[in-house]
């Protein structure tokens, strides 16, 4: 499959957006994502996978866990303005404020993230 067009289907779900812009302000892992957009971790998983898939991840190990980020941050790159136009729409969603706050109040209830922020 084309590259612009499996990057662009991967921007056609509301999570997958959702999780771009939670990563915009922060490297995450799996639970941080779960805890941040209020969802199971089988979908928080499957969609990290297609994002990746898409070439809009860099995965790094930091113990055992796995820490998500945005990657292709050369400009010329298509990736990288799409992630600039997500980005600005996202602002004028009143639901990535939601996301940020529990992203930033890891001490709600229900599944804990144990990972030592540094």
């Amino acid at each position: 499959m084309d590259k612009f067009t499996r990057a662009t289907q991967a921007l056609s779900d509301q999570t997958r957006l959702h999780i771009l812009n939670v990563l915009t302000i922060q490297e995450c892992c799996v639970c941080e994502i779960m805890q941040a957009l209020d969802i199971s971790q089988t979908r928080a998983s499957r969609n990290l996978k297609i994002l990746n898939d898409a070439g809009f991840l860099k995965m790094r190990t930091d113990g055992l866990y796995t820490l998500y980020s945005l990657g292709d941050t050369d400009a010329k790159s298509f990736r990288y303005h799409l992630l600039k136009a997500v980005s600005i729409a996202m602002k004028k969603n009143p639901e990535t404020y939601k996301d940020v706050e529990r992203l930033n109040n890891p001490n709600r209830g229900g599944i804990k993230c144990e990972r030592i922020r540094k």
